[in-house]
């Protein structure tokens, strides 16, 4: 059977516009009943994996997601020097093994190179698209069939292992996602509120106009938010080959970016920067479970932070006195009220 390893997060975001629809405004969802912000997983996961946290952390074992792995060839070769005539020829055999290609034309030769969808490479692919680019430049000829074997589930990236990939033209080469990870949701109720705002013209003298240079209008909100994210880890390790070294490596620095690092979304506008307040970590074979139930009422408490921590935990006691306990081990750290249990600690606990 799998062991899981469960983290809940609070965080406390003021004022701010992290995630933004198609309209630009904050993105929201109903639950209890109410308006809640909401912060999609996609976001979230994006943010944690290309933070410079996560980077440094994982540097060497971390993906790159793409659909221009096609032009990147074309244009090593046609740096290299090789014929005209080949380098278009030869760039689609290549990016062609990771998915079926964009129609192109005589004026954007470019456009038939870009994967239809975004591919999820490794390392150690990328590197074997980019050397076989060179050997062909050199050699002058196409590439043979045994060359453009790229595909490879050994050498996994941490961040293809934890977050999956799916190839529709190679199935086979799929990765299972061994993390998964929540919208994070507001535990109180919300109105997106409206900043209307403009810009002055430092040259403008208002001589004959002393009206701004421009006007605009942007949505935000706050709260505090409820992430869950669940790690199989028995599947972590499967996915990077048996290396349970680096599985706890990946563990651990995915925490870390969880707890540190929002999305980019307006931060120059709100400096919307937050660490979590409180995190729950959880260990053990049982069947997963998400404690957002604690907060289909929403929060309404001036102290928002502290009755949001309440509740979690007691839904987490309730849950464990009825089906008995739901995990082996446990460990938090809490911003609120300060813990003994220092984050280092935390980090020590989830990655072992």
């Amino acid at each position: 059977m799998s062991d899981f390893l469960q983290l809940h997060l609070l965080t406390c975001y003021a004022p701010s516009n992290l995630n933004r629809d198609d309209l630009g405004r904050p993105k929201t969802a109903k639950m209890g009943g109410v308006d809640r912000l909401r912060i999609s997983s996609q976001s979230l996961k994006r943010a944690w994996r290309t933070s410079d946290l996560f980077q440094e952390a994982m540097k060497g074992h971390v993906g790159t997601r793409t659909k221009r792995l096609g032009v990147e060839v074309f244009e090593k070769l046609i740096e290299s020097g090789t014929k005209a005539k080949d380098t278009e020829k030869w760039s689609k055999a290549i990016a062609g093994v990771f998915g079926k290609l964009k129609k192109g034309d005589e004026k954007d030769v470019k456009a038939g190179l870009e994967i239809e969808q975004l591919v999820h490479v490794s390392p150690e692919e990328k590197e074997s698209v980019m050397a076989l680019a060179g050997v062909l430049s050199k050699e002058e000829r196409e590439p043979t069939a045994d060359e453009l074997k790229f595909l490879r589930k050994d050498a996994m990236a941490v961040d293809i292992a934890l977050f999956g990939r799916m190839l529709a033209s190679s199935p086979s080469y799929n990765v299972e996602a061994a993390a998964q990870v929540s919208h994070a949701l507001t535990v109180n109720r919300v109105v997106v509120e409206d900043d209307y705002f403009t810009a002055v013209d430092d040259l403008n003298k208002h001589e004959e106009d002393a009206g701004s240079a421009h006007i605009g209008e942007t949505g935000f909100g706050s709260g505090v938010f409820y992430t869950y994210i669940c790690v199989n880890r028995t599947l972590l390790v499967e996915n990077l080959g048996g290396d349970e070294e680096l599985a706890n490596r990946a563990i651990r620095a995915l925490t870390e970016a969880a707890s540190h690092v929002a999305p980019t979304g307006k931060q120059n506008s709100y400096a919307s920067r937050a660490r979590a307040l409180y995190i729950m970590a959880e260990k053990g074979s049982q069947q997963p479970r998400q404690l957002s139930a604690a907060f289909l009422k929403p929060v309404n408490d001036e102290d928002m932070a502290p009755a949001a921590i309440k509740r979690l935990e007691s839904l987490r006691d309730n849950m464990d006195k009825v089906y008995g306990k739901c995990a082996d081990s446990s460990c938090d750290i809490n911003v609120v009220k300060p813990s003994e249990t220092t984050f280092d600690e935390l980090l020590e606990f989830v990655a072992n």
